[in-house]
């Protein structure tokens, strides 16, 4: 049924030409075709495109970058199309290795970038030499062995809605087309990479230069459409975000530039004022048409240049769009493209050189070539010559600027000769797998290659060889070219002349499967040569993160300041993080700064302060206990029990002196007297003002006659009293220490810049539960003392003690808080103040009233003067 249509299609204009008063000229659907042929005992077909026809004329206020030859308009650069076809037929010919007495021969058919004439060629293949009618042959003289087609995805389609009917070999050398059943895709080969790893590439591309904000531009037709639902999804899943995505008319014809001018002013003043920088372009080899007449167009109307960087699939073909030679092509400069992996072919400059429209008369389509390159005519062209220049056959090729017709093979030629030789190792497979199976006669092998030439694409899939630059060449389970690609930057010159710079690649079987050499890279001149910027909004710097915008893409975003205590040491960070251990942001909150270690130690002003202060206490106490020593013996020490005076006297000084443990730098055994001295001086110290403070209630009951709490007096109680509140917290200490030791450790989080060494409580239930029993045997001396303090002066040391307790408990209770609420080496200061601080409460309340009697007033320590206070006291 679609032969039928293709047929109907190409066959109804010739008939309708043959009416009476039909006017055919080159503007109807069925152009004339340009062909070029060779013949050989097996012919590769070819099916390429050269120029548009189109079906009526253009019109512009100024003229576009086209040259038009009627209603023909010539892509000079496209010829090299078909050299290249040609250059690798007669390299195989004298190569007597691959095909050995076989003459190969090509056919080569002008496709125009039209339907009409595609089906049109492939009837002509099917069809008897010089006569269009299909399925009738009456020679084989004719008859492909396989087709190569291209350069875009329309012509291949169009193609295979033939040609896959009758099983021929086809082989796509530009962008793969997307098939309708699979009956087309098993006769067709790609001479083009899997597109995957070219999106890919340029998601990498973009991703690398932190090209996050872009805009695209893509053909209309099923590609286009494909890269639109398929890949741009996945480019925003990785952080791409797009400015505009804008559709590019189809193009072959006309009526495509007039939509293009219709739709020209919104299309381009969206473009060119949106502020992505970058805009990557999926079309085909033709789009650079339509791409430099929008450019064109935003030029000529705003008077300013082209202010975008592009990045272009390897479909397409700079080097097409160029077609007269005083439009400039700056508008590249600086651009980067995607190309098929291509090496030099090796004597294709000097194939090229020796083109001659005199010499090369079966070539029809170079005498359209030579004419539009040289603007000139040949001697024989039948069209109106006044005022036109001839041309002499002797102009060189070579004396043309790049952006002309370029000498050195692109990636598409260099694809059509792999293409050709492809076929011709599929050829000898399939030869020499016949030659096993039945011996052949030289002469027969020709017919059967003809014959058998629909099992020709099995050889053909499974084809491998290593071309003339040393590559290898084979296709994949999806008859995929496997190979790679270069990625391109173009440098034009103010001559029309450029250079095509290979600055990376994208390898799938390499280690590192993309490269990029930023050096090497010529920026556009609006850049004033500094790497583009594409971003939707200016990069958060290090100190900020990104914030999320409320109804914009994810690639505009707010910039915030990083939290307290986390950084950002790179640019665009989503989120703050920590420093790690032992640093500490700086002031900007972009990088970590080395923390010192710190510790209470005697260099320092406040350690050694408290230092100082404990010697100076413990030298006081020690003061204080010879005084009562010498003193042994007078009344005012003997009433207040000698030895608990003297226990006192020494835990106080052994307490001021423990608070030294606390001070220089902790060690395991410094760390583990801290809390046995702490815990058991002190307790000794309070213990004994208990006993003191019971001794005294229970001597003056015991005063009373008929008292039973005569025997309790003595030495012995107040023994028995320091003797088991020291036990008690001897237990307490020795289950804490049994369960969790105090030990040196750093402590990192506690200061912001610098890294604390102290002791660890180990068990804080230990910790807690030593203050708090001191603080129950503190409240009992306080509570005691208070009943007490209306007893007689000469037995009654209650109101000295009541006050001592006060200052005591008051300390501890205020350190709990304290201790809490500082940092680092001030909680040990902390602790070494309310250690001094309590133990002199004691010392100064206790003792610095009696030590004043006995060094300033010695006539108030006599026996008599004890006695008369008592009974003055009654």
């Amino acid at each position: 049924m679609m032969v039928l249509v293709a047929l109907v299609f190409v066959l109804l204009p010739q008939a309708v030409c043959k009416l009476p008063n039909a006017k055919c000229s080159i503007r109807d659907p069925l152009p004339i075709l340009h062909k070029y042929y060779q013949p050989g005992d097996l012919n590769i077909a070819g099916i390429s495109s050269q120029n548009f026809v189109f079906s009526s004329p253009m019109t512009f206020e100024k003229p576009p970058s086209t040259e038009l030859f009627g209603d023909i308009m010539v892509l000079t650069q496209l010829y090299q199309h078909i050299v290249a076809l040609a250059f690798a037929v007669r390299e195989i010919n004298l190569n007597p290795r691959l095909l050995p007495n076989i003459t190969l021969g090509f056919q080569i058919y002008n496709s125009q970038f039209s339907a009409s004439a595609t089906f049109q060629a492939a009837m002509e293949l099917l069809s008897t030499q010089e006569r269009l009618i299909p399925n009738y042959k009456c020679d084989t003289r004719s008859n492909p062995v396989a087709v190569i087609g291209g350069p875009n995805s329309n012509i291949c389609l169009h193609m295979a809605t033939i040609l896959s009917n009758y099983k021929m070999p086809q082989l796509a050398y530009g962008s793969a087309p997307v098939l309708d059943t699979e009956n087309q895709g098993a006769f067709i080969q790609q001479m083009f990479p899997n597109g995957t790893h070219q999106y890919m590439g340029i998601l990498q591309l973009l991703l690398h230069f932190r090209w996050t904000w872009i805009g695209v531009l893509y053909l209309d037709d099923d590609n286009g459409e494909r890269f639109v639902q398929n890949v741009l999804p996945i480019f925003s899943q990785k952080g791409i975000c797009f400015a505009f995505i804008e559709c590019l008319p189809r193009q072959g014809s006309s009526s495509a530039f007039g939509e293009i001018l219709g739709k020209g002013i919104n299309m381009t003043v969206g473009i060119m004022a949106s502020t992505a920088s970058v805009v990557v372009v999926h079309g085909e080899i033709q789009t650079m048409l339509v791409l430099r007449t929008l450019v064109q167009f935003w030029e000529f109307s705003s008077g300013l240049k082209n202010t975008k960087l592009l990045v272009m699939t390897a479909q397409m073909d700079f080097t097409s769009f160029h077609l007269q030679r005083q439009w400039d092509i700056d508008f590249i400069h600086g651009a980067l493209s995607f190309a098929v992996h291509s090496k030099g072919v090796l004597g294709f400059h000097k194939f090229i050189q020796n083109r001659n429209p005199i010499s090369e008369k079966e070539d029809k389509f170079l005498r359209v070539f030579w004419e539009h390159t040289f603007n000139c005519l040949l001697s024989d062209t039948k069209v109106d010559m006044a005022n036109e220049e001839f041309c002499t056959g002797n102009e060189k090729l070579g004396t043309l600027p790049a952006s002309v017709f370029e000498m050195r093979a692109t990636a598409h030629s260099y694809n059509i000769y792999l293409a050709v030789f492809a076929i011709v190792h599929a050829l000898q497979s399939m030869d020499f797998s016949n030659f096993k199976k039945k011996a052949v006669a030289g002469g027969q092998r020709k017919k059967f290659l003809i014959k058998l030439q629909w099992q020709l694409q099995r050889f053909l899939r499974n084809v491998s060889f290593n071309n003339s630059a040393g590559e290898k060449v084979s296709f994949d389970q999806h008859g995929a070219l496997q190979s790679g690609f270069d990625i391109i930057n173009w440098v034009t010159f103010p001559n029309q002349s450029f250079l095509r710079v290979r600055v990376g690649s994208i390898d799938p079987d390499a280690p590192q499967a993309f490269t990029i050499d930023e050096d090497a890279i010529v920026w556009p001149n609006i850049s004033y040569q500094s790497l583009p910027i594409s971003l939707c909004n200016d990069n958060c710097h290090p100190g900020y993160r990104k914030g999320k915008k409320e109804g914009k893409p994810s690639c505009c975003y707010d910039c915030l300041p990083c939290p307290e205590g986390k950084i950002s040491d790179q640019k665009d960070l989503d989120a703050c993080f920590q420093c790690p251990d032992g640093q500490y942001p700086n002031n900007d909150q972009d990088s970590c700064i080395p923390k010192y270690i710190t510790f209470l130690s005697y260099e320092e002003r406040l350690g050694l302060s408290l230092a100082l202060l404990a010697l100076s206490l413990s030298f006081i106490t020690a003061l204080v206990l010879g005084i009562f020593i010498m003193h042994r013996d007078t009344p005012i020490v003997k009433a207040n029990n000698r030895s608990l005076t003297y226990t006192l006297l020494i835990s106080l000084m052994l307490s001021f002196l423990c608070a030294l443990l606390f001070i220089g730098q902790p060690e395991k055994a410094t760390c583990l007297l801290q809390q046995l001295a702490f815990g058991f001086i002190f307790t000794v110290a309070v213990s004994s003002v208990l006993a003191k403070t019971i001794i005294v209630v229970i001597a003056f009951r015991a005063t009373k006659p008929g008292s039973k709490m005569r025997k309790w007096v003595g030495k012995h109680l107040a023994t028995s009293i320091v003797l088991s509140c020291c036990l008690i917290q001897a237990i307490i200490c020795t289950v804490g220490l049994s369960i969790s030791p105090p030990f040196p450790y750093l402590d990192m989080h506690t200061m912001r810049d610098a890294i604390v060494l102290q002791c660890s409580e180990g068990s804080p239930l230990m910790f807690y539960s030593v203050l708090g029993f001191l603080g129950f045997l503190a409240i009992v001396s306080f509570s005691v003392a208070f009943l007490a303090r209306n007893l007689p002066d000469s037995f009654n040391e209650a109101k000295f003690i009541t006050f001592s307790m006060l200052v005591f408990c008051s300390v501890w209770l205020s350190f709990v808080p304290t201790y809490l609420s500082t940092k680092g080496k001030y909680m040990v200061a902390v602790e070494i103040f309310s250690i001094l601080s309590s133990s002199a409460g004691l010392l100064v309340c206790i003792f610095f009233p009696k030590s004043y009697i006995i060094m300033v007033r010695p006539e108030l320590n006599n026996r008599e003067q004890l006695i008369q206070r008592k009974k003055s006291s009654l």
